[in-house]
């Protein structure tokens, strides 16, 4: 309880000046000058503690917190400028979609938005008591530049952290998945690819079908669409106009606060 009033003290001075010599002159008093006749004097007795108006705190732990609030500023600056999908119009759901999820994935933690809680009541009351770390896995089935149809399914969070989401955000290009995805099958020559990515390791010879085993706590995401998604997972089919289908996959690893 002490550190924490002594932290919260040393908050309320940082906020209030710029600099410890600021701090240091507003304790000292007008009197202070009159018998000391010195303000270097003044501010070293103030620093020593021994004069003064209000909380005693060392220049050590004022540069300190200072400093450290200066770096959680320029982190959350340098977060917001990483969003590429601040700013613009999006008019298509899965865009939409996308742009919902993109700090949550770029940071680790998934969040269900109102309209999709719906769809996943059971799972919002587990996270009440929660903080909840994940990663999205997207399944996409289109055409590509070729005409040639081709599914596969994508680690958003991945994605994100080894490609630039400007180009799909802006509307010039379209997602699709690669032959270096989770997952990849072109329709027409029937080129099939599996690969495991930083964030899951793809299961591929389940008889029932591919599956995801999520790293972080070893839980299994079934993407069948006949079948349930798995522990604290949901499965959400966005509408589109873009795609011949699109859905989206919320893993939640759960870690008690």
């Amino acid at each position: 309880m002490e550190q924490e009033e002594g932290l919260t003290a040393v908050d309320n001075v940082v906020t209030q000046f710029n600099t410890y010599e600021d701090f240091l002159d507003s304790q000292v008093t007008t009197v202070d000058l009159y018998y000391l006749e010195d303000e270097s004097l003044a501010r070293q007795l103030v620093e020593l503690g021994y004069r003064g108006t209000g909380e005693i705190v060392t220049r050590e732990d004022f540069e300190a917190r200072k400093a450290a609030i200066e770096i959680a500023r320029l982190a959350e600056k340098t977060q917001k400028k990483t969003l590429t999908s601040a700013g613009k119009d999006l008019k298509d759901h899965f865009l939409q979609a996308l742009a919902v999820r993109e700090e949550d994935n770029r940071n680790g933690k998934v969040s269900v938005n109102q309209n999709e809680a719906d769809a996943a009541h059971t799972l919002q009351k587990q996270l009440a008591e929660h903080t909840a770390y994940g990663k999205s896995v997207i399944f996409i089935r289109d055409r590509n530049s070729h005409g040639q149809e081709v599914s596969g399914y994508i680690d958003y969070a991945h994605r994100l952290k080894t490609e630039d989401f400007e180009v799909y955000f802006n509307g010039k290009r379209k997602l699709l998945p690669r032959p270096t995805d989770l997952s990849f099958y072109n329709w027409d020559n029937h080129t099939a690819v599996c690969n495991s990515s930083p964030n899951y390791q793809v299961i591929a010879d389940n008889p029932g079908g591919l599956l995801f085993k999520y790293k972080r706590d070893r839980k299994i995401l079934n993407v069948d669409s006949k079948a349930q998604p798995g522990d604290n997972s949901t499965r959400i089919p966005i509408q589109t106009e873009l795609y011949i289908q699109a859905v989206i996959f919320d893993h939640i690893s759960r870690r008690k606060t």
